[in-house]
């Protein structure tokens, strides 16, 4: 069992860990011009994004629960109607997006708020990286239907490819052609296209023998679009609270000063860091689960749970001690600004507890969505942050400032795992 877990958490490691890399580039490459007003343009700009696409990254999740018990139950047409279907949804809703581009911006800053240079160029970039919507969404549905078909290569090579070019790309628009932050977003944008194309490719080759078993019936089949539409909705839920919690993060730290913006938008992505690598073993979690859910396999599913918690309480506590001596260095490799240096040393003690507290609720995670249980996933969500992180920021902002903030968003993600694991004997078990 472990070198199935392996297998599958290994290539998407690879994968996942692209993304947080290519945060850190982008973000190195804004802290290195002069100014704190790129790094606070691109990560105000990058949280209209993580509305959009985080937003309907259900797209993925809800491709790889449901392909996994279709490739457990050994049904080809379902697995191949299944992507047919995502897709189609991919492509309507990134077409209402680039219709409502200009509302979507205007509404985005009203929300979030910074200086106006910052918001200016912000707005510049939404408007280059918007372009890329289609590509993004689909991209989101082939990378669940490939793990889904506990195929996890493939989407290591479109995420490597994808954000490789990405770098190069914003490394030469932001250098070379001079274009500041707007160069990333293009960078972005390309790259996300050029991804497109390699899935597409992949598919072509490994998988083209399954269009001849595609039901177009299937795919406009009422009682499965309900179900279909249900999951998504749930899980839509559960990750706008996610998208709020880190939306207000980044709200609140605008609000306080661009050095804050700048620090808490440094930091934060040493969180994401850590999600993207410990996600790898999420991802094998949906693959495994959902396949051992479509076999009816409860034995496997009880195995497999059981040695993702030992693989990812291994991975936090290797996090904790590279991050206990090494966050000064790292906080120095992504900006040369001495004013934002110093200004985060009182915030690294946080940065230093994510991993032991959140790798819980990124492995339950996998194993939610493997089972699709996606009600049980939305309540703990609802309860982590309307019962947790609010309430914690409310209370204590008065007093902490930026030390309340970060204490909601790390007992936020504590209190995520807590839940889920209260709910998994009902939620998951009970299927059998």
């Amino acid at each position: 069992m472990n070198r199935s877990i392996l297998k599958l958490a290994l290539p998407n490691i690879v994968s996942n860990i692209t993304i947080p890399l290519l945060g850190l580039v982008d973000l190195a490459l804004m802290g290195h011009l002069g100014s704190q007003v790129y790094i606070g343009a691109i990560a105000l700009g990058g949280v209209i994004f993580n509305f959009i696409y985080w937003g309907f990254s259900f797209l993925r999740m809800s491709t790889s629960g449901f392909t996994a018990q279709a490739f457990g139950e050994k049904n080809h047409t379902e697995s191949i109607t299944i992507l047919a279907r995502a897709l189609l949804v991919a492509v309507l809703i990134s077409l209402l997006i680039l219709i409502l581009q200009a509302p979507i911006a205007w509404a985005s800053f009203k929300v979030i708020s910074g200086s106006a240079e910052v918001e200016t160029l912000a707005n510049q970039y939404f408007r280059i990286r918007v372009w890329a919507a289609p590509a993004a969404l689909s991209l989101f549905v082939f990378s669940g239907w490939f793990l889904g078909m506990q195929n996890a290569r493939y989407p290591m090579i479109i995420a490597i490819a994808v954000n490789v070019a990405n770098i190069l790309l914003s490394m030469f628009f932001v250098f070379v052609l001079k274009m500041n932050s707007a160069g990333v977003a293009l960078g972005t944008a390309i790259a996300q296209y050029i991804g497109l194309l390699i899935a597409l490719f992949l598919f072509s080759y490994k998988y083209k023998y399954l269009l001849k078993t595609i039901s177009k019936k299937g795919i406009m089949n009422l009682k499965i679009l309900i179900e279909f539409f249900r999951v998504n909705s749930d899980i839509f839920i559960r990750t706008f609270c996610i998208i709020g919690v880190f939306t207000f993060f980044t709200s609140k730290s605008a609000g306080i000063n661009d050095t804050i913006l700048a620090v808490n938008s440094i930091l934060i992505q040493l969180l994401l860091f850590f999600s993207f690598f410990i996600d790898g073993f999420a991802f094998a979690g949906e693959a495994l689960v959902g396949k051992f859910v479509g076999a009816k396999e409860i034995s496997s599913l009880k195995k497999v749970v059981k040695l993702l918690f030992y693989w990812g309480a291994g991975l936090a506590i290797a996090f904790t001690l590279v991050y206990l001596p090494g966050v000064n260095l790292i906080l120095k490799l992504l900006t040369s600004q001495a004013d934002i240096i110093e200004s985060a040393q009182p915030f690294l003690i946080w940065v230093i507890l994510v991993p032991i507290a959140s790798f819980a609720s990124f492995i339950w995670d996998g194993i939610y969505i493997g089972a699709t249980a996606s009600k049980a996933m939305r309540n703990t969500l609802l309860g982590a942050t309307f019962l947790v992180f609010v309430p914690i920021y409310y209370f204590l902002n008065p007093i902490l400032e930026n030390h309340a903030l970060w204490m909601g968003m790390v007992l936020f993600m504590f209190s995520r795992g807590v839940f889920q694991t209260f709910f998994y004997r009902k939620a998951v078990l009970n299927q059998f």
